[in-house]
């Protein structure tokens, strides 16, 4: 039966194209390219934003919903280690200034991976300053920075405030805060120059002068 018809359909396509079935059927091929082609070019603007849409609402439906903020409270910087977002079941969380902010949301930025990865679990305060990704940045000790560091660490402050929620605090040892305090000498005036204190010179008054010893002999 399906020979018969393909006898029928070879003969049809000869009949009213005089081509055969094999040049038929590559010209139809070749035709339906060329219509996918040339209607791409002419494609409606709107085709394209409701693929967007499509996609951002697969791409909202796949991702699973950002937990609400926690609060930890006070906690150590190595209990801040924690919430590096290795665990993907923790709140990423980092600090600025001893304040620390649940960075979940730009886990693109902040999770592993992210251009800001190093910072996450750490209170990175000198390294924002100073826009540094040296390990010896990643520390909240902030002495010893210039005015313009400081402004660029206020600036980063204010956008975490006003972006992200504030979920408690890292608690500083007081060997750290110590250290942290030890201020440099003070520099004089004269840069270099050290000034000398004079000790005050002690007279002991059971000594006599020569002169006062000449008196009393005579």
């Amino acid at each position: 039966m399906a020979l018969l018809l393909w006898q029928t359909l070879k003969e049809a396509i000869h009949a009213y194209t005089g081509l055969s079935p094999v040049v038929f059927f590559t010209a139809l091929a070749l035709a339906f390219a060329i219509y996918q082609v040339v209607s791409g070019w002419f494609a409606s603007p709107f085709d394209d934003v409701r693929r967007h849409q499509r996609a951002r609402s697969s791409a909202a439906e796949e991702a699973p919903p950002i937990p609400q903020p926690v609060q930890v409270g006070e906690i150590t910087e190595e209990e801040l280690k924690q919430y590096d977002g290795s665990d993907p079941q923790k709140p990423l969380l980092m600090a600025i200034k001893h304040q620390i902010y649940d960075v979940t949301q730009s886990r693109m930025f902040y999770g592993p991976g992210g251009p800001y990865a190093l910072f996450a679990g750490k209170d990175a305060s000198r390294a924002l300053a100073k826009m540094s990704f040296e390990e010896k940045d990643l520390t909240w000790d902030i002495s010893g920075l210039g005015p313009f560091e400081l402004e660029a660490l206020q600036d980063w402050e204010y956008k975490f405030n006003s972006k992200y929620a504030t979920v408690g605090t890292v608690k500083v040892t007081v060997s750290e805060a110590e250290t942290a305090s030890v201020s440099e000498p003070a520099e004089t005036d004269d840069g270099d120059a050290h000034v000398t204190k004079q000790e005050p010179t002690v007279v002991d008054k059971n000594l006599e002068t020569p002169a006062e010893s000449d008196v009393k002999n005579e």
